[in-house]
């Protein structure tokens, strides 16, 4: 490790640092329905939005409305985008001519399902699959919907704690187009023009055939490349124009692109947590929660860096085994692009991971086992280090509810956060939310892992049966814990050594993304509408205060603790033990 790497890694952080205040007391207005510098503009579309769906601003739902409004919301895009993958090839802005026979129906089942949940997980290569129209009308588009599905969550359950003795939480459609029109858009036409001043390209041209000094003929993709890059960053979508995704230089080429990038991704849930004290009015509480997040991150990113850093200990060379304390000179830059290095490696790996958006700059399957541990584990903690867009926020604070039940139980008190009592039915809730997801992930896991079709990574298809992973032992199932924490954490970023282009993983990764995504959302929601619904408590000389060090310092805890006894068994079995094997 360098000092100049740590000199990057602090830039990125005082840049997320410099707009949590800012942001978050934008969003805070917008969500609130205040005026904005943006109101003289969106105000008048924001209405007009509201007379054609038939939405009344000021009317507010019941936790149930609003979660049936949310998922009948996301059945019909999921419908909507599986019909427009099916039927690409009658649509426009098809240039290479692409069909109904390049997606599969399961693997159009998995792309929609991917897309709707904000996992954006990809078993093609967009490139040679889908067209132009799929690309903006489909994916682009679910990108902005996802996004503001999870925030408005998010507001939702933050609307919980501030309010009382209310039985309601908000209205879906309003929050799902204030978040879209006044947050998400703005932002990512700025993004998508500060991507093409650094070459990231947008047109609509057919691809280029070029003839290359060998002679052989080239085919150069590209495409509307900047519009969707800006919000797959920004919404932590994850999904990429190519199959390197931020690893092609038409979509990342530069390294201030590399920073910019990352810096979007975490720009929306670290401001989030401000918006969060903004709401309670209590902006230490806020405060408290991005420091916990920060925690967790530094953390992912000092022991990624470290090992990427060190490189492998031991290597074969022409099959003659080197010593022991030989190791790559220069650390591991196995999978990664010599333009961004090691640093811009291990934080991308790690930002990306954090904040569920599965984008990536290098290969995940190609770090060392413990550096690649750092992905995998950010991920089975809940995605809730600064997290989605919104999905952060909620994770952390389920977490949150945990944490002040355990400190209940150490006192003997009945536990209190911002003024609300939490009692059986909010514990009861986000273990629901916690246990499934990890079901999820486990179960699928090893299924897959023992099953001979599974296993083989096909029902039947024809060719011969050959392994689904593209190695064998603890790194072949890490390939497919990654495959199916991925899923389930809705990031969608891959240990790519795994082939998942079969209907057993196109179905089950679909399902599994399905859960993650719903399954942790309901039980949320539910917990927004009992807290809503109470009263708060006063502050008394007993109360734990959760806006100081023992608070976050207790936070914190609970992250790692739950995610190391829930996920250990299954992580020594793979990146661990693939460690000690070096």
């Amino acid at each position: 490790m360098t000092t100049n790497g740590w000199f990057q890694i602090a830039i990125f952080f005082l840049l997320i640092l410099a707009c949590v205040k800012p942001l978050g007391s934008f969003i805070a207005t917008v969500i609130e329905g205040r005026k904005n510098f943006l109101t003289p503009v969106l105000g008048p579309v924001e209405r007009l939005i509201y007379r054609i769906c038939g939405v009344t601003e000021t009317e507010e739902q019941h936790w149930t409305r609003y979660a049936g409004a949310l998922l009948a919301f996301s059945a019909f895009s999921a419908l909507l985008l599986y019909a427009i993958q099916r039927l690409q090839q009658f649509l426009p802005f098809n240039p290479q001519g692409y069909g109904a026979g390049n997606v599969s129906p399961d693997l159009d089942f998995n792309t929609s399902v991917s897309f709707v949940t904000n996992t954006n997980w990809q078993s093609y290569i967009p490139e040679t699959t889908i067209s132009y129209f799929v690309q903006m009308g489909g994916l682009t588009v679910h990108n902005f919907t996802s996004a503001a599905a999870g925030l408005a969550v998010a507001i939702a359950l933050v609307r919980g704690f501030a309010r009382q003795s209310i039985k309601t939480v908000g209205n879906f459609w309003v929050d799902m187009t204030r978040s879209t029109l006044y947050i998400l858009l703005p932002i990512s036409i700025v993004a998508a023009l500060v991507l093409c001043s650094q070459g990231v390209i947008q047109n609509l041209h057919p691809y280029t055939v070029a003839t290359t000094i060998e002679g052989m003929k080239q085919t150069i993709a590209q495409g509307p490349v900047a519009s969707q890059e800006a919000i797959k960053m920004l919404g932590t979508n994850g999904g990429g124009f190519f199959n390197a995704n931020s690893a092609h230089p038409f979509e990342n080429p530069t390294p201030f692109s590399n920073l910019f990038q990352m810096f979007l991704i975490f720009l929306i849930p670290g401001a989030l947590t401000y918006t969060f004290g903004k709401m309670v009015r209590d902006t230490r509480q806020g405060w408290a929660i991005f420091v916990a997040m920060t925690i967790l991150w530094l953390g992912g990113v000092v022991v990624a860096y470290h090992y990427e850093q060190k490189g492998t200990p031991m290597l074969a060379n022409a099959g003659i085994a080197m010593a022991a304390t030989d190791t790559q000179t220069g650390g591991n830059m196995e999978g990664k692009e010599t333009r961004f290095g090691i640093v811009n490696s291990a934080l991308f790996a790690t930002v990306t991971t954090d904040a569920s958006c599965g984008a990536i700059n290098s290969w995940h399957d190609s770090f060392t086992p413990l550096g690649g541990l750092v992905p995998l584990f950010n991920i089975e903690l809940g995605e809730v280090v600064f997290g989605g867009v919104g999905a952060g926020l909620y994770g952390m604070l389920m977490f949150a509810i945990l944490a002040v039940f355990i400190a209940g139980l150490m006192v003997g008190r009945t536990p209190e956060y911002l003024g609300k009592k939490i009692e059986q039915k909010e514990v009861k809730m986000a273990m629901i939310a916690m246990l499934v997801l990890a079901a999820s992930i486990l179960i699928f896991a090893g299924a897959s892992s023992v099953i001979p079709f599974a296993a083989k990574g096909y029902w039947n298809p024809p060719g011969p049966a050959a392994a689904n992973t593209n190695n064998p032992g603890a790194h072949g199932l890490s390939e497919i814990l990654y495959a199916y924490s991925s899923a389930t954490g809705n990031n969608g970023s891959a240990f790519a050594g795994i082939n998942a282009l079969t209907p057993w993983y196109d179905l089950t990764i679909g399902f599994a993304m399905l859960i993650g995504r719903f399954m942790m959302l309901l039980p949320l929601l539910a917990i927004a509408g009992s807290l809503a619904a109470k009263k708060q408590v006063p502050v008394s000389a007993g109360t734990f205060p959760t806006h100081g060090p023992l608070f976050v310092g207790l936070l914190v805890g609970v992250v790692i603790i739950v995610g190391a006894l829930t996920y250990f068994p299954a992580l020594s079995l793979g990146p661990i033990v693939e460690h000690l094997m070096l």
